[in-house]
């Protein structure tokens, strides 16, 4: 068994003394390998350092996002090229930019302390300012005041104005009186400055809130304003009341007045009706009368009538006393005999024909 392990060892240990070892087969791609990983790793922190240095505003490409533009500086020396949203390109290292916003922003001005004119010292909480700054000034407001160019002409014109304000009047100004007035007169201070130095800033709209004052004085405010509510609500309740009487009044005259008409109404009726009574009976009257004084007007008509009839037959008598002479008679009675002219034939003639002058003749005899 030893022989054995003592032969093995020798033939293990001539086989590697005398012959060379043999190379491994994968030493060059491992090699290659280690390489390609050498230059991954390069380029990775060559890409970081690229982030790296873009966050620092010295990137090659870089980004304007909308309602901005791009303002360049090279050398610390503001450039006159303005650029609009979108992507861009510059020298990296040599070239910085800045996005700068140009549509409406509001800045918050927080903690604002201020002294009022009797002394007492209060506090504005917050004050927003909406404001907005022109494309066509980005280039100078940039170039006089900087890209914070609000901390100029905003937050420390806004705690200027806030200190000049309250320093001319008292706290119940303030907090009471001229609270509702502050926004415009804080609008008007700040646009006006603007104009003058900074045109291209346009203050849209200043909200300012309630500012905080001493507990104790707060308490006496709230107090006063407990006192004049109840004053409010006793005045609201006798508004109320009078405004009750006087519907109650109202309501009154208004029944009054429909009673009065209603009365006036029925009594035109009662009126129009005796008058249409009235009438009724004066026609009736009338009728009656027109009846009676046509009864009448017979009776005299007929009365007088008879006494004319005979009148007129004595007249006629008379006329025909007059009128029937001989001679008349005799012509009446030619033109009767004329008229009623007959034909006899016979050996006698009637005894009734008689001569016309044998009648004449017995006229006169009657005579």
């Amino acid at each position: 068994m030893d022989g054995g392990r003592g032969g093995g060892g020798v033939a293990w240990n001539n086989r590697t003394s005398t012959s060379p070892r043999p190379r491994p087969p994968n030493v060059e791609f491992s090699s290659s390998a280690a390489n390609l990983t050498s230059v991954i790793a390069v380029l990775i922190v060559a890409i970081l350092f690229a982030v790296a240095l873009a966050g620092a505003n010295v990137a090659i490409l870089h980004q304007i996002p909308e309602g901005h533009v791009g303002v360049y500086w090279r050398g610390g020396a503001l450039l006159k090229t303005i650029t609009g949203p979108g992507f861009h390109s510059m020298i990296p290292f040599l070239t910085q930019y800045e996005a700068i916003q140009t549509t409406i922003q509001t800045d918050q001005v927080r903690d604002i302390p201020c002294g009022t004119k009797g002394g007492v010292m209060i506090s504005f909480e917050k004050i927003e300012v909406v404001n907005r700054l022109n494309k066509e000034y980005v280039y100078d407001t940039i170039l006089e005041f900087g890209v914070s160019y609000d901390k100029t002409w905003i937050y420390d014109k806004i705690h200027h104005e806030i200190n000049q304000f309250c320093s001319s009047h008292s706290l119940q100004e303030v907090y009471i009186d001229k609270f509702d007035q502050i926004d415009e007169i804080m609008k008007e201070a700040i646009q006006r400055d603007c104009t003058r130095y900074a045109p291209g800033i346009e203050i849209i709209g200043v909200r300012v809130t309630k500012p905080k004052i001493p507990a104790s004085i707060a308490r006496n405010y709230e107090i006063m304003e407990e006192e004049r509510t109840k004053v409010l609500i006793a005045v609201e309740k006798q508004k109320v009341v009078e405004k009750e009487a006087e519907t109650n009044k109202k309501r009154a005259v208004t029944d009054a007045e429909r009673d009065a008409k209603v009365s006036e109404i029925l009594m035109a009726q009662r009126v129009m009706e005796k008058e249409s009574t009235k009438k009724q009976e004066e026609i009736e009257n009338q009728i009656y009368l027109a009846r009676e004084r046509s009864l009448a007007d017979a009776n005299f008509y007929r009365k007088d009538t008879t006494f004319i009839f005979v009148l007129l037959v004595l007249r006629e008598a008379e006329a025909n006393k007059l009128k029937l002479t001989p001679e008349f008679l005799e012509l009446k009675f030619i033109e009767a005999i004329a008229h009623n002219t007959k034909m006899f034939f016979g050996e006698k003639i009637p005894s009734m024909v008689m001569d016309q002058r044998l009648l004449g003749n017995l006229l006169e005899s009657g005579q």
